[in-house]
């Protein structure tokens, strides 16, 4: 019976979130409290639950049930279609091969910290060679199903509907605007007087009761939320259980703060996904892409606003004491929205930042399409950082070691974080104009205005629309990044 059909695809669905949730936990704790000699067990573990979800995915009930059953409304009809799309693209893959690219992502990993550590590629070459060779043939799987190109395949994983044709473009546009606005920012820059630094040092755990509490202050509940540390600051966990991750530096607390309210963005994200619809596909967030502007629309849009720098300027010196000249939001703006060519994708500012985008997109695309193989990516990725920002790494730890992404099997991932750039932009442009004194309230820590919209516009619709329907329901066109631009402009390109 078609009702019982869409009964069973449910509850077979929450089994399968439900073993994903678990995967996600043991990879939070890898990155948190492993020992390291607990690496090789890990992968076993998380290999067979990738392989039993991968199983109940692909389970010949399945199909059955998907040709019979009948949904009943708006979020029923746009769940089916999403177990649909999600049994096509579990059948296109063997159950071995996705043991062996959990085993091997999981093994390279592991690898790659110490080989970051040490600046030594050779170390992690062998191990990232194998992940790359189960990319391949997962993508090429995955594309002969679905009838798409193999790279395009792993991009509409992180985000679906998003392809390398609708991306080029707007990268291409970008690098066009990146020539003129870089130099320009930077002489408005070097014009002005030079910020003067925060006096440390900060005290980490000074620094932690700081994190924590402004995460809280602007709508992160804790009794379902922790912070711990780990090397890669990264949001995870589940709807009622977000794990958030940031390092400390003792001489820099810009690090772990900043960290923390980006990675707050995507716990809020996570938090306001509609209850009705947990476990859910359609319950789940609308992708990568939407993701990245949940996490930037807090953090660069609102956090780094003259307004929010304001209140933030005060918090800080009433937990590190000192002058209060360092601490006015114009010297904040100063220290904390600087323009410079640097190496490191997480520390680059809003400018540059689409610039270490556009180069991963273009090195994964290649390395999936075979026209570049890994033991040529460093002297690959020297000289797209020579070409893009006119820099080159002193090694390769400030190179192509820098990203757990590649070394974790995420590839078609990277092009996520510059269209959730831009779609933070027209998000917030969107709710300036639809809530009065949005900016007020920011002058004042308080985030509840945009975050009350965030939960009606974008968090509350979980996977109901893809990314551009989502970005038209809320903001009345797709994805525009004339309002990236705009923004840009405004913050960084006026004298």
């Amino acid at each position: 019976m078609p009702n019982a059909a869409l009964a069973r695809l449910k509850a077979r669905f929450t089994r399968i979130a439900a073993l994903g949730e678990a995967a996600g936990m043991l990879h939070w704790d890898a990155s948190v409290m492993m020992p390291p000699g607990g690496g090789a067990s890990r992968g076993e573990q998380l290999a067979a639950l990738a392989g039993l979800s991968h199983e109940l995915l692909t389970a010949p009930v399945v199909e059955e049930d998907l040709e019979i059953a009948l949904a009943d409304g708006e979020w029923e009809d746009a769940n089916l279609a999403l177990m649909t799309r999600a049994h096509a693209r579990a059948t296109a893959l063997p159950t071995e091969l996705v043991e062996a690219t959990a085993r091997a992502n999981s093994a390279c990993e592991k690898i790659w910290r110490e080989a970051k550590a040490r600046a030594d590629f050779a170390m992690v070459r062998p191990a990232l060679t194998e992940v790359v060779r189960l990319q391949r043939e997962t993508a090429q799987a995955l594309a002969a199903e679905l009838g798409m190109d193999p790279y395009d395949a792993l991009m509409d994983g992180y985000q679906r509907g998003v392809t390398a044709a609708d991306v080029e473009p707007v990268f291409a546009a970008y690098e066009t605007f990146l020539a003129e606005a870089l130099p320009r920012a930077e002489a408005i820059q070097a014009a002005r007087p030079a910020p003067v630094p925060l006096p440390g040092p900060f005290p980490v755990e000074v620094q932690r009761r700081l994190c924590q509490a402004l995460s809280a202050r602007i709508g992160l509940d804790y009794e379902h939320a922790r912070l711990d540390e780990s090397l890669h600051p990264f949001c995870g966990g589940t709807p009622q259980d977000v794990r958030l991750t940031t390092f400390y530096d003792a001489q820099d607390v810009a690090k772990a703060l900043l960290g923390v309210l980006h990675e707050t963005g995507h716990a809020l994200y996570e938090r306001g996904l509609p209850e009705a619809w947990a476990r859910q596909p359609v319950g789940e967030a609308a992708g990568m892409a939407a993701h990245e502007s949940q996490s930037l629309i807090i953090e660069m849009q609102a956090c780094r606003s003259d307004a929010f720098l304001g209140f933030l300027g005060g918090e800080l010196r009433r937990a590190f004491g000192g002058p209060a000249e360092p601490y006015t939001a114009g010297n904040l703006a100063g220290l904390w929205r600087h323009v410079g060519r640097g190496f490191i994708r997480v520390d680059a500012d809003e400018i540059t930042y689409p610039a270490h985008v556009i180069l991963r997109f273009r090195l994964e695309r290649a390395l999936i399409g075979g026209d570049l193989q890994v033991a040529d990516l460093p002297g690959a990725w020297n000289e797209g950082m020579r070409k893009m920002l006119g820099i080159t790494p002193p090694d390769d730890a400030k190179g192509c070691l820098q990203d757990i992404h590649w070394h974790d099997g995420a590839f078609g991932y990277f092009p996520s974080y510059t269209l959730g750039a831009m779609a933070a932009a027209q998000l917030m442009k969107a709710a300036r104009a639809a809530v009065p004194g949005l900016d007020d309230g920011l002058a004042c820590g308080d985030m509840a205005p945009l975050l009350g919209w965030l939960r009606a516009n974008v968090h509350g619709k979980g996977s109901l629309l893809g990314f551009q329907d989502l970005l038209r329901s809320a903001t009345g066109k797709p994805l525009d990044p004339a309002d990236f631009i705009e923004h840009l402009t405004g913050r960084y390109l006026r004298d």
